[in-house]
């Protein structure tokens, strides 16, 4: 008989990654880069310029402003952050409190993405088949396994390493897409937790800056909810609407509203296109692709349906958007739930070929990052040490005995690994994306660790900003029209100055002008300074003016 299910899973493969192991893989990925760092450009210091006002009534909490400049409709995450701020305050640094809820907000991500795959693999089409003898898979081993691999999955995608760990809407947003998934995979086992769960979500997607994308969704859901084998998940419809009213009151309210659409003027950019999602959805998209292939004969069932819906829509959302990489964030956790049905019917040979180029590419790469350690530490070998002065020239070393604890201990993790990877006795169905997985956890953490100096230098303004107080003086009032948002809060957190980014040059009472290098130079009474770059030759500049005659 030909079956439509192309699953054939003993109870050996079925084996749940330990929970021990899966936090300890959650933690390494979550953690590193929390603590030690300055908000880093330009989505993640304006986010945190928000926070920050707000938490500190400086702006108002319904319409948030830095120097002036509105907000662009995501309030939630900005509230979510400066909740925390005032609650940490004085105790906590603020940039740490701010990132505190938006690493909860990537374990929600995670946390939520796994559920979804667990209730769709215990759904009775995503079941594998009978032996004949006995022997198979136990229905809920098989859903743990399969939650395992999606979870494992998202992790190794490497378009969500740093984007994962900046304070920004689209964390808010990626937890929010994941919580509708788990709402639309949930439903037939949970119907009421599954109800809450989309009617949660929506209207928190509208309300972290993405309406148009959660009545998309809202849409999307509806119509697989009528057009899936599963019945149960028709009932979901009326929360889905409830949701979607509660997204156009949210949005409308709070002014999120925006066209953000792309525009496309060059075959290559189709090229660049191709390119981006190779990288930044590996390994997940090739998995992915794979599972809509063999399991090609049940497409309208609800573990391939919901996934492929969701994920099908985000994609558009991201050529819509020209290619965003934050729009195309949206779209991991429904392809790591694709991906982790591609476990069941991987062939051998192809997960061979994922764990050589993990093992080599990873380790390449941590090697890579020792060595530059030892060139930044001894100053041997000679020619890395410049380089890494010239990539980020200013950076002040420090040795810190925990973070070369940590990269040790994250190193023979590795090592260990590999060395269990290599094992002929492996069978669990997730033992393909582990190495992926763990390569990319360790990259995050050696950089965050052994290169976090000269990273942390190359990625925020604090040296630019340090070379302005040279020449304006901390209480001093600074007019910056025109001047982008990152900036603006670089002057206001990391120099603390008055910034008035809305005034013209030509009416502002203040005694300093800062205007980026591209803008035209003004007239009487502003005498130039000096030009300040962020890198020693890098374009991102700013002119210093100072009134040469008191304000009429």
């Amino acid at each position: 008989m030909n079956s439509p299910n192309p699953a054939l899973v003993s109870q050996r493969e079925a084996q749940p990654l330990p929970r021990a192991i899966l936090l300890v893989f959650c933690a390494a990925y979550v953690l590193p880069g929390l603590f030690s760092r300055d908000p880093w450009k330009s989505a993640d210091i304006t986010a945190f310029g928000y926070i920050v006002d707000i938490a500190q009534g400086k702006t108002p909490w319904l319409a948030p402003t830095v120097g002036g400049l509105p907000a662009d409709g995501a309030i939630l995450p900005y509230w979510i952050g400066a909740v925390f701020v005032k609650l940490t305050s004085p105790w906590l640094d603020p940039a740490i409190a701010a990132r505190l809820p938006f690493a909860l907000l990537l374990a929600l991500a995670f946390a939520f993405t796994w559920y979804a795959a667990y209730h769709l693999a215990r759904s009775e089409s995503a079941q594998p088949l009978p032996f004949a003898f006995g022997g198979e898979a136990a229905p809920a081993d098989y859903a743990r396994a399969i939650a395992d691999g999606a979870l494992l999955a998202l992790i190794a995608c490497l378009g969500l390493l740093q984007l994962g760990h900046e304070t920004t809407p689209e964390l808010a947003q990626l937890a929010a897409v994941s919580l509708y998934l788990y709402g639309l995979a949930a439903s037939p086992h949970r119907r009421f937790a599954g109800g809450i769960a989309v009617a949660i979500a929506l209207p928190a997607l509208a309300a972290s800056g993405a309406p148009s994308i959660s009545l998309l969704l809202a849409v999307v859901g509806i119509v697989v909810a009528f057009i899936s084998h599963d019945k149960q998940l028709r009932r979901l419809a009326a929360f889905i609407a409830v949701g979607a009213v509660f997204a156009i009151v949210a949005a409308t309210a709070l002014g999120a509203w925006a066209d953000r659409l792309g525009e496309y003027r060059k075959a290559t950019q189709f090229i660049g296109l191709a390119k981006m999602i190779a990288w930044f959805a590996w390994p997940a998209w090739l998995l992915a692709l794979w599972t809509l292939w063999r399991w090609r004969r049940q497409l309208l069932s609800q573990h391939i349906a919901v996934p492929l819906a969701c994920g099908a829509a985000l994609l558009a959302v991201w050529l819509a958007m020209g290619g965003a990489d934050r729009a195309l964030m949206l779209a991991l956790p429904p392809l790591a739930v694709l991906a982790a049905f591609a476990l069941p019917t991987l062939q051998r040979s192809t997960a061979s070929a994922i764990d050589w180029f993990s093992v080599f590419f990873f380790t390449i790469a941590a090697a890579t990052g020792w060595i530059f350690y030892a060139a930044m530490q001894f100053g041997v070998p000679a020619q890395l040490a410049a380089n890494v002065a010239k990539l980020s020239p200013g950076y002040v070393h420090r040795f810190s005995l925990p973070a070369l604890i940590f990269a040790l201990a994250g190193t023979i993790a590795w090592g260990w690994l590999v060395s269990w990877r290599a094992g002929r006795r492996r069978h669990p169905l997730w033992k393909s994306l582990v190495l992926p997985a763990g390569g990319v956890s360790l990259c995050w953490l050696l950089a965050m660790t052994l290169l976090l100096p000269p990273v942390d230098n190359a990625r925020s303004y604090r040296s630019m900003i340090q070379r302005i107080s040279r020449q304006v003086p901390a209480s001093g009032c600074v007019a910056a029209p025109d001047m982008s948002r990152p900036r603006v809060v670089a002057l206001e957190y990391l120099g603390g100055y008055r910034v008035d980014a809305v005034t013209p040059a030509a009416t502002t009472h203040c005694d300093f002008l800062l205007l980026d290098r591209a803008a035209k130079a003004p007239g009487a009474p502003w005498r130039f300074v000096n030009r300040e770059r962020r890198l020693r030759d890098d374009d991102d500049a700013i002119d210093v003016y100072r009134r040469s005659a008191p304000p009429g």
